[in-house]
């Protein structure tokens, strides 16, 4: 039976976590960041929630940049611990072995494994309670296409994706999951 809650009830879950990945002033650093989205197809802009407490913050306001990736998830360890460890007391790329390329529109890390990446400068930083909203023109894409169908969805025969469910847990998305088309006929 449904209730009524005296707190936040955390429903955006299971999702996909993006690597946010930064440069600034000759540190690297990488966050887990669970509320981002697509927010314009054309031009292609991203937008990521970053607690203004986070070691992160500070990195992306400073350099303007930074870049999204998305991990397979044989990487779901290392995925958890860019969300736990702070930049301040550990460097998580050196710590979790992650290896990564400079992009080539920004300095920020690209991370070798990501499967999907992309190099955004920032647009507009807006307040929203607790954490700020950065929105960002992506100005260069990556995508592994070995690992993508015909019709440009992941190939689940191939791509493993972690899905976040929350308090350290994560779901697998891959072949063994049940997939199900739902085509919509155009009235008449």
């Amino acid at each position: 039976m449904r209730t009524i809650q005296d707190k936040t009830v955390m429903h955006s879950y299971p999702g996909m976590v993006a690597l946010v990945t930064v440069s600034h002033n000759g540190e690297d650093n990488i966050m887990a960041a669970g509320w981002h989205s697509y927010i314009s197809y054309e031009p292609p802009i991203y937008g990521v929630a970053i607690g203004r407490e986070r070691h992160t913050h500070h990195l992306v306001k400073q350099a303007g940049e930074f870049a999204i990736n998305f991990l397979p998830a044989q990487y779901a360890g290392f995925i958890q611990e860019s969300g736990v460890y702070s930049g301040l007391d550990i460097n998580k790329l050196k710590h979790g072995g992650m290896g990564f390329e400079r992009g080539r529109k920004t300095n920020a890390p690209i991370l070798k494994d990501a499967y999907v990446a992309y190099e955004c400068t920032t647009i507009d930083v807006n307040s929203y309670g607790d954490h700020d909203w950065f929105a960002a023109g992506i100005t260069a894409f990556y995508r592994d296409d070995e690992l993508f169908n015909e019709k440009g969805l992941p190939d689940f025969d191939k791509l493993s994706i972690p899905l976040y469910l929350g308090r350290s847990q994560y779901a697998i998305m891959d072949g063994s999951t049940e997939i199900e088309e739902h085509v919509v006929k155009e009235k008449k």
